[in-house]
């Protein structure tokens, strides 16, 4: 397989000169698996392992190979195996924070183009879910694509996607079904070939459907909804991607039942281009749109301009990046003082008289 029906360009070439002199062999990260990890290279796929030295190299375990990666590989000889020596560093992330109250990332997937946003009609759309995920696609680099899937559920899906496309800012938004076909030829056109996307939303909204129907066979297995309440169960154990027929790349992943955000410098803004443009109207800069007087977004909710229920969830994101961004610098204080102390130890210790000496 020629590295270029994976994705790789003469950029990524350009990136690996330095590995390539090093004896290494450019390869894509298919599957991740705990210890192991399937990759690509111009050879096959092969079995393998990050070495010890990039293991403690990492300062954090976001560092380490994910789905959709480039990574260095060295092919030995005498194995089947390979060792996974160093990770280009990544053009696009999608990244969550981890649940509970330790601020530490999970990085879904790297190196993608396009994010699939999959809803399911036939049952409430979740505008609020939406918007989140639209701050953490926009964040990591991706350009997000709104898919409506189970039309075939829905009688009539127009006022819905009216709602949806002011929510998604002038970004595609496409109406589907898995089980009938409808629109899915528009979704091939978006997936050009080489293009990598990365397919997200909660369990349920037929995320292996539509990539079972975009591969033309079933690579990935389905689960139906329960009948009781609509909600979804978990078919796609583990984040893969998949090589389409029409020389496109798509990673599957599990469905996301919490889905907390790690950061938005910029996302934040560009998912809510509306509250964006009036802010810059407001008479501070670094206007809250809380208790500030002159604030422009506040007064676009009091004509009517704003919605008062997206004034509300912009702000509650807001609170909650900050919030994390608070425990980030915490945990690295916290971190920084642990090895004050430790380098303080050592260094008395070393100055303490040897009993041998006595």
């Amino acid at each position: 397989m020629e590295l270029s029906a994976l994705g790789w360009t003469p950029d990524w070439s350009e990136l690996f000169k330095p590995h390539l002199q090093a004896g290494l062999v450019p390869a894509r990260v298919v599957t991740e698996d705990k210890h192991y990890y399937t990759v690509v290279s111009d050879t096959g796929p092969h079995l393998g392992q990050i070495t010890g030295k990039l293991h403690h190299r990492r300062l954090h375990p976001g560092q380490l190979p994910k789905v959709g990666d480039w990574v260095g590989i060295r092919i030995p000889e005498a194995t089947d195996r390979v060792s996974i020596e160093c990770v280009l560093p990544r053009r696009t992330q999608i990244t969550r924070k981890i649940a509970g109250r330790e601020a530490a990332v999970q990085v879904l997937a790297t190196n993608i183009d396009l994010a699939l946003v999959v809803q399911a009609l036939g049952e409430p759309v979740n505008h609020r879910r939406l918007e989140r995920f639209l701050v953490m696609v926009h964040e990591g680099g991706a350009q997000p694509v709104v898919v409506l899937n189970k039309a075939d559920l829905c009688a009539d899906p127009d006022p819905i996607t009216d709602e949806i496309r002011r929510i998604a800012g002038g970004h595609p938004v496409l109406v589907v079904s898995a089980r009938t076909g409808r629109a899915l030829p528009r979704l091939r056109e978006l997936l050009a070939p080489g293009t990598t996307a990365v397919i997200l939303g909660t369990s349920g909204v037929g995320k292996s459907s539509l990539v079972n129907r975009l591969y033309g066979e079933r690579v990935q297995p389905t689960l139906p909804v329960r009948e009781r309440d609509s909600k979804g169960r978990h078919s796609t154990t583990a984040r893969e991607l998949i090589l389409l027929p029409n020389g496109s790349l798509i990673i599957d992943t599990p469905g996301l039942r919490e889905f907390h955000l790690w950061s938005a410098d910029d996302g934040l803004d560009v998912a809510f281009p509306d509250i964006a443009a009036l802010a810059h109207q407001c008479r501070f800069r670094d206007c809250s749109h809380r208790t500030e007087s002159d604030c422009a977004v506040r007064q676009g909710v009091t004509d009517g301009t704003l919605e008062a229920s997206r004034l509300a969830s912009y702000l509650k994101l807001r609170t909650e990046i900050d919030d994390v961004a608070n425990r980030r610098q915490n945990q690295t204080w916290a971190a920084n003082r642990r090895r004050s102390r430790t380098g303080t130890r050592a260094w008395l210790k070393r100055d303490e008289p040897d009993p041998d000496d006595s």
